[in-house]
């Protein structure tokens, strides 16, 4: 009878497992799932990861060139500035010499050569002030200072400047025809445009205007001719008349019947 009391009804222990396999079931195929996503969790990770670093690798190496870029632009520039700093270096001088030399070729050119024949003594100074100038102007060409003298040559505004024009139509317009002051030039520098007086066109002389009608003008021509012609007829048989009857005193009516 014990035995009847402890055992338990039927399906009761049936009803008890079945929630906790129900519970396991579920947990085991949960399993797969968060194996799958713990998998993928690192990977996706990782890949962010990869792709942060590819970017900032493609900043750096983009900031790394254009230091590069930068510092051999620098270098380029500061060696064509002691290029030129050679270059040019003696501008200061030439251009404070320019005035010496021209000063010295406007004291040769104002000594006549009658002057010179008739003073021994102007003829050594002319000598000594003459080789003064060569000797300025061997130095000008040693330092690749050159002289602009543009005589006879086509008008350049980039080397030259325009004082006044000469009128000429035996020559081509835009051509130097004078020069006042030669120019200077440092080796492509300009130091000083020549200033020359340039040869102009010849204005145009104004054709007469022909007239309105050659025919007409001939015609006219005829009448006041044949007008002339028929004056000078009646003054002369005018004469011839008078001669015939005899001069006629004052007051005499002149029958010119025939």
């Amino acid at each position: 009878m014990a035995s009847n009391d402890n055992a338990k009804p039927e399906g009761e222990g049936t009803e008890d497992e079945t929630p906790a396999a129900e519970a396991e079931g579920a947990r085991q195929e949960a399993a797969p799932e968060s194996a799958e996503k713990a998998e993928a969790a690192p990977a996706d990770a990782m890949a962010a990861v990869i792709a942060a670093l590819q970017a900032e690798k493609t900043e750096l190496k983009d900031q790394l060139l254009r230091s590069l870029a930068e510092v051999e632009n620098v270098r380029r520039r500061a060696q064509r500035e002691r290029e030129d700093g050679a270059r040019y270096a003696v501008k200061p001088l030439a251009e404070d010499l320019l005035t010496v030399r021209d000063n010295l070729c406007r004291a040769i050119e104002s000594v006549s050569p009658e002057a010179v024949e008739a003073e021994p003594q102007l003829k050594a100074l002319l000598e000594g002030v003459v080789m003064t100038e060569k000797s300025l102007s061997a130095a000008f060409a040693r330092h690749h200072v050159e002289i602009i003298d543009p005589l006879g040559e086509a008008f350049d505004p980039n080397l030259h400047e325009a004082m006044f024009e000469v009128p000429d139509p035996q020559q081509p317009a835009g051509t130097v025809a004078q020069v006042i002051e030669v120019g200077y030039r440092l080796h492509d520098r300009l130091l000083r445009a020549a200033r020359v007086g340039v040869y102009k066109a010849a204005p145009a002389a104004v054709a007469p205007e022909p007239p309105e009608g050659k025919d007409a003008g001939a015609a006219n021509q005829d009448a006041a001719d044949q007008d002339v012609a028929d004056k000078d007829i009646g003054d002369r048989d005018a004469g011839d008349q008078g001669g015939a009857k005899g001069a006629a005193k004052p007051g005499q009516r002149i029958d010119t019947a025939v």
